[in-house]
């Protein structure tokens, strides 16, 4: 839902993490949009730390809800300066944008790096939103400098989780607040939809500290509170005032996804001229190459039809940008071949990104490209691998790193990465661990036949494998990581991070944006 905030809520959360937040968050981000539109909230603030690769699959579960999602993102700050960051506008969400992005170039993949003067160089003078997380002890000098630079965009998020210090800290942070003269809002630090979750909530947090559950103690969190819980056990814990204040912030909030535009780079028409008269003057040129003697006829109506498509659908950069990138292998003596559905397109034929001759074969042109599925056609082009990095490190010297990279891919747990590392997480002895991945060939989705696990020595009706069980169960399917996709580039013509965050890649000289491939359709449709 984009307009409003439904009528009547008493709640919005402003603090929510995903498993986007890797081996933090225990839900997916459908499963926390599509719950908090069940309790009945007024609108969810999807916040994975330095991070937005989950936003995309959260707004399209939240289209046909009445939910108003909101953008944003956690950061903890070198200094240790907590806060949570929210897009309220189109050119907060680009600022936002372009802040992970800083964060994430500038630490090893993974990871990020960001100190209050990146705040001060990216946010201060942006519409972002800003809510303190204090902890437990506020460091009055923090807010006192997050006040002077905020202002009016700056809240004190409470966030009460039944760990009987409520009263006590609710008193502290009021305090806190009124000496320093700004709100206090109400927050559920979010990172599970259900209860149910903490067992694999805890299993995470194992794995990530790399130490067996037994033995993490006040690694884990004291509690299971950390879900979206229902508006009946939010009025028992927070002052009326505190919950109405998430409604006005949420009625502040003005952005969608949807407002995201994608252009393709223009820089490859010359002056004066439209990309659809270059694409033509390029393709005419190619036929002449590709046909001395002339083109037959069944050729020229088959480039004609396919040109005004390609017009009508304003996809003649992408085309052309395509055809620079074959241009320069070929300059290079790069061997490159386009494949794919793109074999049906007679154009690709003539600029030479394929090799399948329209004259001799029968082009199913709506395999390639089609006004009815409302996407981009997909030319796929294979380079040399020996020599595929000259390739890549042209788009990047000719776009610039902050308009080009590439696309992510997101790495998900399987059925044997899912059981090795809970496995570890349960302390269960490496040979056991061992064994036991080898037994997931015969998984179904939910536990391995009882008699396979007594053949390899073990106790199906133990305690420990059925806990294992029930939590790889759970965890299959989970993001573990991005990782870069094997060739999927995305160029634009204006600053690419502020559409999307970039961060590095494990291989040096690479880039990738927070969004995989199947992500960015998803968005595009």
């Amino acid at each position: 839902m984009r307009d409003g905030v439904k009528r009547g809520s008493r709640y919005a959360e402003l603090h929510c993490l995903s498993n986007f937040t890797f081996l933090r968050g225990a839900s997916h981000p459908e499963e926390q949009v599509e719950q908090a539109a069940e309790l009945g909230y007024a609108a969810l603030a999807l916040t994975d730390e330095c991070s937005l690769a989950g936003v995309v699959r959260a707004h399209s579960a939240a289209r046909d809800l009445p939910l108003k999602l909101i953008i944003g993102s956690e950061f903890e700050l070198t200094d240790g300066l907590r806060i949570v960051v929210l897009a309220p506008s189109r050119e907060a969400y680009g600022t936002l944008s372009a802040f992970i992005s800083h964060g994430r170039r500038g630490a090893d993949k993974g990871s990020y790096c960001l100190t209050r003067k990146d705040v001060e160089d990216y946010l201060v003078s942006s519409k972002c939103l800003v809510l303190w997380l204090p902890g437990e002890v506020p460091d009055q000098r923090a807010g006192i400098w997050l006040k002077e630079r905020f202002f009016d965009r700056l809240w004190l998020a409470a966030e009460l989780l039944i760990t009987g210090r409520d009263r006590e800290l609710l008193s502290r942070w009021r305090t806190y607040a009124t000496k320093l003269d700004f709100p206090m809002v109400a927050s559920g630090n979010v990172n599970m939809h259900r209860r149910e979750r903490r067992e694999l909530q805890d299993t995470v947090t194992a794995i990530r500290l790399r130490t067996p559950l037994a033995k993490v103690g006040f690694g884990l969190y004291s509690n299971g509170e950390r879900f979206l819980r229902s508006i009946d056990e939010l009025t028992r814990i927070y002052p009326e005032s505190l919950l109405k204040e998430t409604i006005a912030l949420a009625e502040r909030m003005d952005f969608s996804l949807d407002e995201l535009s994608y252009e393709y780079p223009r820089e490859l028409v010359p002056t004066g001229v439209t990309p659809a008269s270059h694409l033509s003057h390029l393709t005419e040129r190619g036929i002449r190459w590709r046909w001395p003697e002339g083109a037959p006829q069944k050729v020229v109506e088959l480039v004609e039809h396919e040109l005004r498509l390609i017009a009508e659908l304003n996809y003649e950069s992408y085309f052309l940008t395509v055809h620079d990138i074959v241009r320069f292998a070929r300059a290079e003596g790069i061997l490159c071949q386009g494949r794919g559905s793109a074999a049906n397109s007679a154009v690709c034929y003539c600029l030479g990104i394929t090799e399948v001759d329209p004259a001799r074969m029968e082009m199913l042109m709506e395999r390639f490209i089609s006004k009815e599925r409302n996407e981009p056609p997909d030319i796929d082009v294979d380079f040399e691998h020996e020599r595929r990095e000259e390739v890549i490190q042209y788009i990047y010297r000719k776009y610039s790193r902050e308009r080009a990279a590439l696309a992510a891919t997101v790495i998900s747990y399987r059925a044997r990465s899912a059981v090795r590392d809970v496995g570890k997480a349960l302390g269960l002895e490496e040979l056991q661990v061992k064994t036991l991945a080898k037994l997931m060939q015969w998984w179904d989705g939910q536990r391995i036949a009882s008699g396979k696990i007594e053949e390899a020595g073990l106790d199906p009706d133990s305690p420990v494998i059925r806990r294992l069980m029930r939590l790889v169960s759970a965890l299959v399917g989970f993001p573990r990581h991005l990782s870069q996709h094997v060739g999927g580039f995305v160029i634009s013509q204006g600053p690419l991070n502020e559409l999307v965050p970039i961060e590095n890649a494990a291989m040096a000289d690479r880039t990738i944006i927070q969004w995989e491939r199947t992500t960015l359709r998803i968005w595009a449709c």
